[in-house]
Formats: structure tokens, sequence, C-alpha cells
């Protein structure tokens, strides 16, 4: 017997929505693992109230999704991010004619908070890029990462990704391939590129050996670093030195929030973080204005009467 489309697996379609986003949609290894993460448990939950076919499923199963995600303390944001995952997935769904999108679509995500970012102080920064010993070469190779974090607000898969031709010490420039394979110049300061010229020319020779590979970062094997590996090394750092547990996108907060205290125009600062909409970039501004209250609650005499 010959099953037609919508009597396959749950699993095959989720299969195939794995690949759609890898071959037509160029998406990136942490979107496309983002996603299934997404719709894992949507998926796992239709198979435990037994439904056996996405076509079945109406507003009432993506209701009780949401419900069961907030019953175990997922976050709005997070349910609100799953939601628009399923949505996606149905669009596909739709297009491969499996089942119509209408089913979700019309479901609203719940209403996000605003968050603000976390960032570092300029003298926690300070601490920060200070922290590795760069008379060794992974030392030397740490402080060109924090280097570049910091003075360039690239993201953590863009800097692990960097090959040795796409970067300029001339001039000061990257070429980075960020979210959708999009292409952008992301620049960075005479320190960052003293402490790249070092690693480069050094620690970088010293850790590759006879090996041959054209990745900028290269672990303690002389392999190139992986986003998780960098994240473990700025988790390292911070317990070293006594800051809170650092993520590499703290680096990246910390570049957004200070070029605008600086007074950078957020127009500006959104090209150089490579957000495609404005919106994104906003939040720092928030960032920004929150601690000018904190700032003046404090110094204000009227404030502290």
């Amino acid at each position: 017997m010959i099953l037609n489309r919508s009597e396959k697996s749950l699993d095959f379609h989720l299969l195939s929505f794995e690949k759609h986003l890898v071959g037509v949609r160029n998406a990136s290894p942490s979107t496309v693992r983002a996603y299934i993460d997404d719709l894992t448990p949507f998926v796992q939950m239709l198979k435990d109230i037994k439904i056996e076919a996405y076509a079945e499923v109406d507003r009432t199963v993506v209701r009780k999704f949401a419900q069961k995600l907030y019953d175990h303390g997922y976050s709005r944001s997070s349910i609100g991010r799953k939601l628009s995952a399923l949505r996606s997935f149905y669009k596909f769904l739709d297009l491969e004619g499996v089942s119509p999108s209408e089913l979700v679509r019309k479901t609203p995500s719940p209403k996000r908070g605003r968050y603000l970012p976390d960032y570092l102080s300029i003298g926690q920064m300070e601490k920060l890029i200070h922290a590795p010993d760069i008379k060794t070469p992974l030392g030397q190779r740490d402080r060109a990462i924090i280097e570049l974090f910091y003075s360039s607000g690239i993201r953590v898969s863009e800097l692990a990704a960097l090959k040795l031709d796409e970067i300029d010490l001339g001039v000061n420039e990257l070429r980075v391939w960020g979210k959708g394979q999009k292409q952008r110049i992301a620049l960075f300061g005479e320190r960052c590129n003293e402490s790249l010229g070092l690693y480069l020319d050094s620690g970088r020779i010293a850790l590759l050996k006879e090996q041959k590979y054209d990745s900028i970062f290269l672990n303690a094997k002389g392999k190139p670093i992986t986003p998780r590996g960098i994240q473990y090394i700025m988790a390292q750092y911070a317990l070293r030195i006594g800051l809170p547990n650092i993520h590499p996108h703290t680096l990246r907060h910390s570049f957004a929030t200070h070029l605008l205290d600086g007074g950078a125009d957020l127009r500006v600062v959104q090209e150089l973080l490579g957000h495609t909409r404005l919106t994104s970039t906003e939040i720092y501004t928030h960032v920004t204005q929150a601690q000018t209250k904190v700032v003046y609650k404090k110094a204000h005499p009227g404030m502290n009467r």
C-alpha cells in the first residue's frame, strides 16, 4: 500500500522541513537547530495525544501546546518563538499539500514583555580583555576573540566561521556571513588589530602546527573552534575574574550599548550589528535609558531626601 502525503509520519515531515531550511532557505546550522528544537516538543505532544497527522491539528490543539509550555515555566518570549516556528512549519506543510496553514496562522502569540539585554560596564569589559595570558598561544587567541567580539559586535557563529581571507588588518575590516547567509562588512579598532596581529603571527601558527585549516580561530588541537567552544572559554574567564556568567552575546550587547552611550546614531549601530529591522536595535536605547535613570536617581538631590 502506498501512503499519501497526509499519512506519512510526523517525523518524516519534520525532517523534510529541516532539509527545506538548509537547501531552500539557506539557513545557518544554528537557525536550523533552533527551529527543530522549538518544533520537537509540539511533535511529541501530538504523539502523546494520539494525533497522527498535522492536518488533524486545530487552534484548540495549538492553544493546548502553548498552555503546556506555560505550565512548564517557559517565558512569554520563548512561547512566542515556538509558536512563530510552528507557523513557519505550517506554511511549509501548506506548500507541500500536507495541511493548510490556516489551522495555526490565526493563533496569537502571548504578548512579550520587553527585556533589557545584559551587558558589561566599560570597567568590567577592560577586566575581561586583560584576563587572558598573552604569553601563551591560547591566551593570544582568547585575547583576540574577546577584543574582536567587543570591537566589532559580531555574533559567535560569525566569529567561529571567520576565514583568513575575510579579514583585512590593513583597513580593520571583516567580511562577515550573517543570518540567512547575508554578507556585511564589520569594523574593528586599532587595539583589536594589535591583538589579532599577535595571534595570527604567533599564537595561531603554534596551534596549527603542521595542519592546514583556513579558519582564523583554532582550538587547542589546532582545529577550527566551534561556537560552543567559544562559549566555554567565555564562561571560564568569567569564573576566573569573578564576573557573572558571560555569554558571547553579552559582548555584542556591550558593543551596542557602549556605542549608543558614546553618541552613535541608531541606524549606524543597526548596520554594524547586521540587524534587518531597526526594532531589533532599538532595544539598546532602552538599556541606555535605564542606565540614565539609575544615574539620575543616585545623583539628583531631589531623589535622595
